[in-house]
């Protein structure tokens, strides 16, 4: 896949506020990146050279990854860790995994060691303090995953503490919805891939198509089939900041591409910057 087919990497810089944020941690940038795909087809090995140094150039507080890092066998991870590793900030890295990490028998412990080897912090209904005490980094079980359970970690946490969330499908920000998440970083959904000018993601659009033809419709018909309802339900997520009640949501556009390909939809590196609110 060359660039003509995936589109230029690009970086998205967004302001969140976060309500209680310690004044020592105003301004804190944490980068983002999801959805790597890293199998020797899905993602380009020049488009992840150019991530390493575009992170590094941003000299972040804190990176998070948000999974997927394979497509299905759990052994590329060896050489994405080798990259992974290069990126550098001032708290480390933190990263939770996604439902194609978690696909093969045992996959899930060789992404999970080959991440922790590389000096990342694998999150799996855990929390972690790599900003301090007084703002938590959860990371939360693949929601297609029988040990997704929020409850079992939130609710350790004080209502009054502010808090991120790792959680790789932005649709458990609707199951998050009785706890604090004042901030969740979320992808999986490529950013739709396909973006029509004036109109916005393809699987956006046509969500009501879905829920209406659904049953007369080919599996295989790309975007109107119930395969695309079941990547994610919420497509009106698809990518960039939302608000879900009183919770705030940022899903990324990830680096990996499957056919047919991006457009108008690029490999997404993200800066959130957050500020007190």
């Amino acid at each position: 896949m060359g660039p003509l087919y995936i589109g230029p990497l690009t970086l998205e810089t967004v302001r969140v506020s976060i309500c209680d944020l310690p004044q020592q941690l105003q301004g804190c940038r944490i980068v983002q990146l999801s959805d790597f795909h890293c199998d020797g087809g899905h993602l380009p090995t020049r488009l992840l050279q150019q991530v390493v140094e575009r992170v590094n150039d941003l000299k972040p507080d804190l990176i998070a990854l948000t999974g997927d890092y394979v497509t299905q066998e759990p052994s590329p991870i060896f050489g994405l860790a080798t990259y992974l590793q290069q990126m550098a900030s001032r708290c480390g890295t933190v990263a939770v995994l996604g439902n194609h990490d978690n696909i093969t028998v045992g996959g899930r412990k060789t992404i999970v060691r080959s991440l922790q080897q590389a000096g990342i912090c694998p999150l799996w209904n855990e929390i972690a303090y790599p900003l301090g005490p007084d703002l938590p980094v959860v990371g939360l079980a693949d929601f297609w995953s029988p040990d997704f359970n929020p409850g079992s970690v939130l609710n350790g946490l004080s209502s009054t503490q502010p808090r991120l969330v790792l959680s790789h499908n932005p649709d458990t920000a609707e199951r998050l919805s009785p706890w604090r998440v004042d901030l969740q970083l979320s992808g999986h959904t490529h950013g739709g891939q396909i973006v029509l000018p004036g109109l916005g993601p393809v699987p956006a659009i046509t969500q009501g198509l879905r829920q209406t033809l659904a049953t007369s419709l080919p599996m295989e018909l790309p975007y109107l089939s119930r395969k695309c309802t079941k990547v994610v339900r919420h497509w009106e997520w698809v990518s960039g900041l939302h608000s879900i009640g009183r919770n705030q949501l940022y899903v990324n556009r990830g680096l990996g591409t499957y056919a047919p390909g991006r457009w108008r939809c690029p490999p997404e590196v993200t800066v959130l910057e957050l500020v007190r609110g």
